[in-house]
């Protein structure tokens, strides 16, 4: 898959140009690489880009609303972390151009995640800036903070960033009674992980309403923090990808690693292009060799 150029560490970056190249340019992780002739025929417009993907992709967990039962080789395609690995799963199942609509025995079964870095990878291909971001929404359980990632991208024409969530199709809008507009989302439906970790660490919010599942806590916001960070260098990981400080325990945690935290959240929420230096200290930034929480144990896994 290739390293990180070192000249594109994003701390160098000093203006609003620097950044928009920054991001318009692909990472490790959502480059298309040999499969990057798929993306061709599709469409330009964002509203086409969702529909799109929303036709190639059906959310694993969502898999029951649409009447569908999900095979133990479907529930293998969550692991793919690389986005040139899930265009070669998607046209392996159907070999067709990605704008034909594929039946749901022949889509690829993802997250949230999944639908945000391909759309990510595909603005990118466009040359549209873009980013993933890791967090927490609350449009899907009322009263708590789900787990969830986005996209945002920049729209020159507007000459500001959209916040759009691509797996919101018509089936889920109208399952969770959504009013807003998800190709560009207001303020305040999401939260970006460096936001909630502020909102938990000042008391202004329960960490136990922060996760998913069964899964909550403030070392649930911690884990999302880090992925966070490490999505806006360009290294979007899966959600159960750890490394360095997402994967001590509470009671491994010191004071002085609560303070890194605290920097760096303080750096995403405050847009200083120190967000980026924090990802450079070794207990933030993706070392080449991660654990991933799998069902099949925990396997240590080489990111670069």
């Amino acid at each position: 898959m290739g390293k990180r150029p070192v000249k594109e560490k994003a701390y160098y970056m000093k203006s609003m140009r620097d950044i928009i190249k920054f991001y318009t340019k692909q990472g490790i992780i959502t480059s298309p690489g040999t499969q990057g002739e798929l993306f061709k025929a599709a469409p330009d417009d964002i509203p086409g880009m969702v529909s799109m993907i929303q036709n190639l992709f059906i959310h694993i967990h969502w898999a029951s609303r649409y009447g569908i039962s999900v095979t133990e080789e479907q529930k293998e395609h969550v692991q793919s972390r690389f986005v040139e690995k899930i265009l070669e799963r998607i046209i392996t199942l159907d070999n067709r151009p990605l704008t034909e609509t594929r039946p749901y025995g022949r889509r690829f079964y993802g997250n949230c995640r999944d639908f945000s870095v391909f759309l990510v990878s595909l603005l990118r291909y466009k040359g549209i800036p873009a980013v993933a971001r890791c967090g927490f929404g609350t449009y899907f359980n009322p009263g708590y903070f789900e787990d969830h990632w986005v996209v945002e991208y920049w729209d020159e024409e507007k000459g500001r960033r959209v916040m759009v969530d691509p797996q919101i199709d018509d089936l889920m809008r109208k399952r969770l009674d959504i009013q807003f507009d998800t190709l560009d989302m207001p303020s305040g439906h999401f939260l970006n992980a460096a936001e909630a970790w502020r909102l938990c660490r000042e008391g202004q919010e329960d960490p136990e309403k922060f996760g998913i599942f069964d899964m909550r806590g403030l070392w649930f916001v911690r884990g999302n923090l880090l992925r966070d960070l490490a999505a806006l260098n360009k290294v979007e990981l899966l959600p159960w990808d750890v490394w360095g400080l997402a994967s001590r325990s509470e009671s491994e945690m010191s004071e002085s690693d609560y303070v890194l935290l605290d920097q760096a959240a303080a750096a995403i929420t405050g847009e200083s292009n120190e967000v980026l230096t924090f990802y450079e200290h070794e207990l933030l930034k993706v070392s080449p060799v991660i654990v991933s929480f799998t069902p099949d144990g925990d396997l240590q896994e080489r990111i670069y």
